[in-house]
């Protein structure tokens, strides 16, 4: 007979070593021949043991509820219950396992939930390995599979060592603790984030955060979210809709300058993503509030600088904005792209066009990076120096919901760039103007203007801070949104609909407002062309100050629908409603309707 928390833990910890196990056993049999350090095998297994410990929790649960059900049955066996579910995590982890293996050579992605389109062509699945190939991937998972269960198995008591009645509860309570010990190792701990795949990244070597990826983890956690939009979207013949993309897409893909906004050569450069910072914060609509009283460092920062007034954001959250801003890509109606890293290491990157031209690269966030994925997109873009809420103390780690307030992350930011070596790229998304809007100091009535306005100060005082420093000269901040206020949203054109300012001493023309219709996905090939770097990896991005950008349109998503607006107008189609909610004018309602759906029939099949 053996405790019930002896059980557990052992059970627990079995598995854990065994993921541990497997990581160096990727990198020998995956790592296509490449030679890595102890440090390197470590640094693997340290950084994905979170991971592991998650798996290892939600493989726990079975047993901990039949240790659970022992309790209030004298004879129950829980070798003899267990047995098939062992049986089961054997054959499936030793399945994973080794297809990850096998497969990661020729996919260079972890295993996920793509790996069911090819089981209903099983013989084309194969066709290009030899029989020897199979045989040998079969004998290993045999092999796996008897090890696992055969630990598992031995670990099982046929029995737990029995609690009389009046020890009932205090054995019970000490198994709930249990449960909730598993619930938070299922979880990743404590934080907003839940566990992700992100959460294993920590390297340059793309590899190396690969074999940090728990590949069981990597495949359920990615069902339901690969799914295919091919299928799914479905308007017309594909010929016309790849000519509409093309249309759409095929402006501004040069690099030639209508005007020359910068007059550094390579200046350092400051992207400031503003939680939330779109109409609703910038030109509040409360008749109570005005942007003098909301946002009036903002105004006053795009008055000196140069105004894109034509904004338009591609999406409605922070990690699809995020995607648009620093890949140049458009957003989803339902999917996140960045919540799924195979998808994510096919994306653009601006910082990594940065590194090219020899930059350094950095972002700031005060919040977690491991929420919906972003460290690992952080450093699949990259972005080489991260700094986040664990590199804050203590105390500054709670001083907002979401993390480190931004007076403080804005003050870091000050002093970070005056020790930086030039040129550097820098990314920053500032987080106190998100709900629940619970900030220092009161400056407003309303709770969420009172957010903005606050964040509009911390902004102000930075860029004041800066224009003191011998770094403005050489510097460009670009200041736009990551979406609109996302709780007073209205599917139409307007809220989509926002600003964006470059400031700083490398513009050539203080005071220039530019009107011309973009969206957050232009910011990377406008920005690369000013700067003469090329943009030819960036497809989907277009240049909006080249004369070949002759009609100037937006391209947004929402929800379950999307926004297509030009200088004659803008329209929003409801795709579960299959009809237009929104048109300025009918006259060219139907043309638009076709473009939003060829883009989002082409895009979903890239």
């Amino acid at each position: 007979m053996r405790s019930r928390l002896t059980f557990i833990l052992r059970y627990f910890v079995i598995l854990v070593a065994v993921f541990i196990l497997q990581k160096p056993l990727f990198m020998l049999f995956a790592g296509d021949g490449q030679s890595f350090s102890l440090s390197d095998c470590l640094s693997v297994m340290y950084h994905g043991a979170s991971m592991d410990l998650s798996t290892a929790a939600y493989i726990t649960v079975i047993p901990w509820l039949a240790a659970v059900a022992s309790i209030f049955f004298k004879k129950f066996n829980p070798k003899k219950v267990l047995r098939p579910y062992h049986i089961i995590v054997a054959i499936l982890l030793a399945l994973v396992f080794v297809t990850d293996i096998s497969l990661y050579p020729f996919w260079q992605f972890k295993l996920d939930a793509s790996v069911f389109l090819y089981l209903d062509s099983p013989k084309e699945a194969t066709a290009s390995v030899s029989a020897g190939y199979i045989a040998i991937r079969i004998a290993a998972i045999a092999a796996y599979a008897i090890l696992v269960y055969a630990l598992l198995n031995r670990t099982t008591p046929k029995s737990f060592d029995y609690s009389p009645r009046k020890r009932t509860l205090p054995a019970l309570a000490l198994m709930i603790i249990t449960g909730g010990l598993l619930f938070l190792a299922i979880r990743g701990g404590v934080k907003e984030s839940v566990m992700n795949v992100g959460r294993a990244y920590f390297s340059e070597n793309q590899f190396l955060n690969h074999s940090a990826v728990n590949p069981a983890f990597s495949l359920f956690s990615s069902i339901g979210k690969s799914k295919d939009f091919s299928k799914q979207y479905r308007f017309m013949d594909e010929e016309k809709a790849n000519k509409i993309l093309s249309d759409f897409y095929s402006q501004g893909r040069d690099t030639i300058l209508t005007e020359k906004l910068l007059k550094a050569q390579k200046p350092n450069i400051l992207i400031i993503e503003m939680e939330s910072f779109g109409s609703t914060y910038t030109d509040p609509k409360d008749p109570a509030y005005s942007f003098q009283t909301v946002t009036p460092n903002y105004w006053k920062i795009a008055k000196e600088g140069i105004l894109f007034n034509n904004l338009w954001c591609n999406s409605y959250r922070t990690d699809r904005g995020t995607v648009s801003i620093f890949s140049g890509y458009p957003a989803f109606p339902k999917a996140s792209l960045m919540k799924q890293p195979k998808t994510v290491e096919k994306l653009p990157r601006l910082a990594e066009a940065f590194i090219n031209s020899g930059y350094s690269t950095h972002f700031l966030y005060g919040g977690d990076v491991n929420f919906t994925n972003t460290k690992g997109y952080l450093i699949t873009n990259g972005f080489r120096n991260i700094v986040s809420d664990t590199d804050f103390s203590a105390k500054e780690q709670k001083t907002n919901k979401w993390g480190v307030d931004d007076a403080i992350t804005f003050r870091y930011l000050g002093n970070r760039l005056k020790e930086l070596e030039s040129p550097w790229f820098y990314g920053f998304l500032t987080l106190s103007s998100h709900e629940p809007f619970d900030v220092p100091d009161k400056i407003l009535e309303d709770k969420v203007y009172n957010s903005a306005a606050y964040t509009d100060r911390c902004l102000g005082e930075f860029i004041s801070s800066l224009k003191e420093s011998p770094i403005w000269d050489s510097l460009l901040v670009v200041i736009l949104p990551d979406h609109n206020f996302l709780y007073r949203q209205s599917y139409t054109p307007d809220y989509f609909k926002c600003r964006m300012i470059w400031t700083g001493g490398a513009i050539a023309s203080p005071g220039t407002e530019i009107s011309t219709i973009l969206n957050q996905s232009d910011l990377a090939a406008t920005l690369l062309a000013q700067l003469q770097m090329p943009i030819e990896d960036f497809p989907l991005s277009r240049n909006i100050l080249s004369p070949s950008y002759s009609n100037p349109s937006a391209f947004c998503c929402y929800n379950n629908g999307f926004i297509v607006a030009d200088s004659l107008g803008a329209i929003a189609y409801d795709l579960d409603m299959k009809n237009l909610t929104f048109a300025s004018d009918s006259a060219v309602s139907k043309a638009k309707e076709e473009t939003g759906k060829a883009l989002l029939q082409i895009l979903s099949e890239k």
